[in-house]
């Protein structure tokens, strides 16, 4: 039986602070459909609710996330294009097919943060790491390419090099190297990342309300007063089909459903 989105993620509202945590710890936390839409789900209510100034996204157990359950959900990507990613809702997690939710997301990570991990990091407004928190950029060792906003964000927020260097080479980045880059903005001790998440939601949420969003929605349009992010956008939509139907990408998905190494042959 597939999970219905309530059964894996959790939605609480403390105070002015929702917490929206992903709730598959078993499977490390990997995103299938039903927690792409339950994080949709949250985001809108985040985004209607007006009690709830501050969102907090998060992880059940030992690990944020291994990254998209491949097996369920990228044959929808291959069918309907990148855009699954944002889900059923209104606004966008990763603020990149839809719109971003107008209220600030700290985010709290910690174990393994690969793939998708990176790119909701990029598309959050403050992140807080364990010092145990293993980043990794895994698409192009699956034949694809990230598609949830890496190749759009890291180059600009973290500097060419710092980008190319984890997308390209899918390797390790551990906390203090994503500090040193911005990825993470804080490195807590294991454990310690939602408590700390959500003490600097509160002090945001003490804040004027009005003046935050405006102060968010502003600096959103300065980061993004161009273009390009909707260019890259336009052609991750094109270059992805065209991946997704390679023998490389038919590699990658099977090497990852039977827990090997790919053997890619550039087709």
């Amino acid at each position: 039986m597939s999970d219905a989105p309530s059964d894996v993620v959790t939605v609480e509202r403390r105070g002015h602070v929702l917490l929206i945590g992903v709730n598959r710890a078993a499977k490390r936390n990997a995103w299938n459909l039903a927690v792409i839409d339950g994080v949709a789900a949250a985001y809108d209510q985040l985004a209607a609710d007006d009690e709830a100034r501050v969102g907090v996204l998060f992880g059940h157990g030992d690990h944020f996330s291994a990254g998209l359950d491949l097996a369920e959900v990228f044959p929808k990507v291959t069918s309907d294009g990148p855009q699954v990613l944002a889900g059923s809702g209104t606004h966008d997690a990763f603020g990149l097919w839809k719109p971003p939710v107008p209220k600030p997301v700290v985010m709290a990570v910690q174990g393994v943060a690969f793939t998708l991990s990176i790119e909701l990091a990029l598309a959050s407004d403050i992140v807080v790491a364990a010092s145990d928190v293993r980043f990794r950029q895994l698409e192009i060792a699956r034949g694809i390419l990230p598609f949830g906003g890496a190749t759009v964000r890291a180059p600009r927020q973290l500097g060419w090099g710092n980008a190319m260097k984890f997308l390209l080479s899918a390797e390790e980045v551990d906390a203090a190297e994503a500090h040193r880059i911005g990825l993470v903005q804080e490195v807590v001790e294991p454990g310690r990342q939602l408590d700390r998440a959500v003490e600097l939601a509160e002090v945001i949420a003490a804040q004027a309300p009005l003046g935050v969003y405006a102060t968010l929605a502003n600096a959103r349009i300065a980061a993004r007063a161009s273009t390009v992010e909707q260019a890259a956008a336009d052609h991750l939509r094109e270059v992805l089909r065209t991946l997704a139907a390679s023998d490389d990408a038919a590699e990658g998905v099977q090497s990852f459903v039977e827990r090997r190494q790919a053997n890619f042959t550039g087709r």
